[in-house]
């Protein structure tokens, strides 16, 4: 099987709002002390997605805007650019929208068991209505996402994104995921980079990354950026990346 590509627990990460309990059924069992690790971080952001019956509204620890900040409303129209990956691969990459429910859902349904989990830090086999509402409908400010496609209107290949963190509006957690068929072809470095320069115009200056311990992927692209270590679990590590101050920003995006 192959290693997923960049998969950071893409917020990627999905939990229950609540606060985590333990695995009451096999707590000593590995799938339960994974569950629980994964619980244990629910309370990100950017690895938490709603619950069903509390969906996130404005001003909630869900939504971004609760920092500092003020909150943004969306923009109508997505900025895009067009990119030639090292494989030779053309790629449109551009904001997420609300409308991109469908295509969300979709680059969910093509990801391997291996990868969701990557992404999720737990079993997730399917995206909820109010989790894709909450990935989709963004202010592109304190939270931006980032949707790769294999040319206009085409198939999604990989998401990108961002959330400012509530008590720091300088920081932000990131989530990055590429469909399995497109591993090893620079997507996820391409993601990032796009990415950082997104959160650099939104005065953003350092991203914390949280995913799983054995995601090599992901931790290899972190160390290109000279991500440094912050924290270590049984089963996670987080990583710091500071963004470089740019002096221009890429010229390449266009309304």
């Amino acid at each position: 099987m192959n290693r997923p590509q960049a998969t950071a627990g893409n917020a990627l990460s999905t939990a229950q709002i609540a606060h985590a309990k333990g695995d009451p059924r096999r707590p000593g069992s590995p799938p339960a002390r994974a569950e629980a690790t994964a619980q244990a971080h629910q309370a990100r952001a950017h690895r938490v997605l709603p619950s069903t019956r509390n969906p996130p509204r404005r001003g909630s620890r869900w939504l971004p805007g609760r920092s500092r900040a003020r909150y943004h409303q969306p923009r109508s129209a997505a900025r895009s650019t067009t990119l030639t990956l090292r494989d030779g691969s053309p790629v449109l990459i551009r904001q997420v929208q609300a409308s991109d429910v469908p295509l969300v859902a979709d680059i969910f349904d093509r990801l391997s068991p291996t990868s969701r989990w990557m992404r999720f830090l737990a079993a997730k086999n399917h995206l909820t209505e109010a989790e894709l509402r909450y990935l989709t409908h963004i202010d592109h400010h304190d939270h931006e996402a980032l949707a790769a496609l294999d040319h206009p209107g085409g198939h999604g290949l990989g998401v990108a994104r961002y959330i400012r963190h509530p008590h720091d509006p300088q920081a932000a957690e990131i989530a990055i995921t590429v469909v399995d068929d497109w591993h090893r072809r620079g997507l996820g470095t391409e993601l990032m980079s796009q990415l950082s320069d997104r959160a650099r115009r939104a005065g953003i200056g350092r991203f914390t990354a949280l995913m799983s311990a054995g995601n090599v992927a992901m931790a290899g692209l972190l160390h290109t950026m000279s991500a440094e270590l912050i924290g270590r679990e049984a089963d996670t590590v987080e990583y710091q990346i500071i963004l470089a101050p740019s002096a221009e920003h890429n010229q390449d995006w266009r309304a």
